[in-house]
């Protein structure tokens, strides 16, 4: 590849680099269910910068340019909801997505007091089912997005992770 990717904590100036991404990204999932209108593809780049601001967001970086993302903020109970990952399509396949789920969780852990976390993927979204099953996160459940996709909802527990990290 030549260059190292680099994984670090999102700043402002990283929301215009995170919406454009994400929109490339995620063409591939509405692509899958034949609907542009999942969450990522109509979501604001005001609300990205405001995700950014608010929750804990990591980048993937390739020298100066954002290339992969992935969004975490602790909800009831303790539980951290993880979303939005996404790593350029040019570069999937290489582990980033692993990288970016392990700091996004560490710090969800050490920052937030996560106790554990839960993410949704499409039923139909085999190769995110297979990264999150490699990671440690197993399927409890289903749910049906705002946008009708039918999703799987996955889990881990903190303790397991925090006690690897």
């Amino acid at each position: 590849m030549g260059m190292s990717v680099t994984i670090s904590v999102a700043t402002e100036q990283d929301a215009e680099q995170i919406f454009r991404l994400q929109y490339l990204c995620f063409q591939s999932e509405a692509a899958l269910y034949g609907n542009y209108r999942i969450d990522p593809l109509v979501q604001t780049l005001d609300s990205v910068r405001e995700e950014v601001t608010a929750d804990c967001v990591f980048v993937a970086r390739l020298g100066e340019e954002v290339v992969g993302s992935v969004r975490g903020k602790v909800t009831e109970g303790g539980a951290a909801a993880i979303g939005k990952l996404c790593v350029h399509p040019r570069l999937q396949g290489h582990g980033i997505g692993a990288r970016l789920l392990r700091a996004a969780e560490a710090a969800l852990v050490q920052e937030r007091g996560a106790t554990k976390f839960r993410l949704l993927t499409g039923h139909r979204s085999e190769g995110n089912l297979r990264l999150y099953r490699r990671v440690g996160y197993e399927a409890v459940g289903r749910s049906k997005g705002t946008d009708g996709v039918e999703l799987i909802v996955l889990e881990k527990q903190a303790g397991a992770y925090a006690a690897t990290a």
